[in-house]
């Protein structure tokens, strides 16, 4: 493994964009900008620009600290607290990292939060994660009620119900922190650069359905969501990234290019793959590097769906201000019914001409991991095609089996190449 990875222009982009963030936070109180504290599964990024504010999401901060291998003294100084072993590690590295100075990821400093959004979106633990913020921060709390997708559809009164907190509850608070009132139009605009922004990036991750892919939509995807799914949703400059994403995604297309790997562009694409389930991000690298050395592509993954499941037709509409975002917060995947998750897996296998399913279950994440078994057994029943199971976790580098992972993931290869003879 070479020390320095390769890197597409795309992803030093996002990266100077995300840096950028994490500046701008650093800045937020000596600028005068007020902060919020939220969560990317139903987040309302552009309300908040629409107001002014500035987005700080916990669970970034804590998959970033992964990535740079910060994250294991975190959860230790979390544990040591009290926290238990079998607690989200999320949740862990994030109190870990408060204790310790509450210093972001990039090395700078982390405002504390004027107002703390709890968009409840399919996981339980959001609610206990921010009841621990609470006893943390001297702000007012903003609980945004998600009802769940249980028959699998977005009824009118569900949608109300979402519309009226956010004119009852959370505009007026927004409008209390900043001294600001709420500007429609201001948000009509927001929507209309989002769902520009959303075009583009579904262009990119349908591009997958080419031979050979021109990207990766599970370990190079994670790159491409960075920005919309954090804190440029909504802006000029998440429109000129995603059109500039796919102008490179397609001439990648035109010369006959597979995905951009850390080693370089993968020349030979021999198993095309559909993933279930984040990616762990202690051994990101590592993780990526056991599928393109067997020239194992993702085609097609749900964790790129975790912020908004646009490939099923869904865009922010400027004409519903309020109803869009409802109906945003309503789709997203943590919030959908297992038949839904079974059916759009099946359907990525169909239309990705996918060898099979590999579901990647976290040890410490609950909103995806209950259920997979089935999803598995089902998927492979609909499809034919060959699933499995592997194990790993989000943010503790404890539970990274290098080994253990890369045996798994070989002989499920084995078992793809033997149904393809016996096709």
């Amino acid at each position: 493994m070479s020390e320095s990875a390769h890197k597409e222009p795309s992803q030093l982009r996002q990266k100077q964009m995300i840096a950028d963030h994490f500046a701008r936070l650093a800045r937020a109180k000596q600028d005068g900008k007020k902060v919020v504290y939220t969560f990317v599964p139903g987040n309302l990024t552009e309300l908040f620009h629409a107001f002014g504010v500035l987005p700080v999401y916990p669970e970034i901060n804590a998959l970033q600290s992964g990535m740079r291998q910060k994250s294991g003294a975190y959860i230790a100084e979390a544990e040591k607290l009290g926290h238990s072993e079998d607690v989200c590690t999320y949740v862990k590295c994030d109190i870990g990292m408060l204790k310790s100075g509450n210093i972001g990821p990039t090395g700078e400093p982390l405002p504390e939060p004027d107002l703390l959004v709890l968009s409840y979106t399919g996981c339980f633990t959001f609610m206990k994660w921010f009841e621990l913020l609470k006893e943390e921060y001297d702000c007012p709390v903003v609980m945004l009620h998600v009802p769940y997708q249980g028959d699998g559809r977005i009824t009118d009164s569900m949608r109300r119900y979402v519309v009226d907190q956010l004119r009852t509850e959370l505009i007026p608070a927004l409008e209390s922190i900043t001294g600001t009132r709420y500007d429609e139009a201001r948000l009509q605009e927001a929507l209309a650069l989002s769902a520009r922004a959303e075009d583009d990036l579904v262009a990119v991750l349908e591009s997958a359905k080419h031979r050979p892919s021109p990207i990766d939509a599970y370990f190079g995807g994670v790159y491409y969501i960075g920005p919309i799914f954090t804190a440029f949703r909504g802006t000029q400059a998440a429109v000129d990234y995603y059109r500039d994403l796919r102008a490179e995604v397609e001439d990648r297309i035109a010369k006959g290019l597979g995905p951009v790997t850390p080693d370089g562009v993968l020349t030979e694409e021999k198993y095309r793959l559909v993933v279930e389930g984040p990616p762990n991000w202690t051994s990101f690298r590592e993780f990526w590097k056991m599928f393109y050395d067997e020239g194992a592509v993702v085609v097609a993954s749900t964790y790129t769906k975790v912020g908004g499941v646009y490939d099923n037709g869904f865009r922010h509409d400027p004409e519903r201000p309020l109803e869009t975002l409802a109906d945003y917060c309503h789709g997203c995947y943590t919030n959908l019914n297992l038949p839904t998750r079974v059916e759009m897996l099946a359907r990525y296998v169909r239309d990705y001409d996918a060898d099979g399913l590999l579901i990647n279950s976290v040890k410490s994440c609950n909103s995806f991991s209950a259920g997979q078994l089935l999803i598995l057994r089902e998927v492979e029943k609909r499809t034919g095609k060959a699933a499995t199971f592997i194990e790993t976790d989000l943010v503790d580098p404890r539970y990274f089996s290098a080994a253990n992972v890369k045996n798994r993931i070989e002989s499920y290869l084995q078992m793809v190449d033997q149904k393809r003879r016996a096709a």
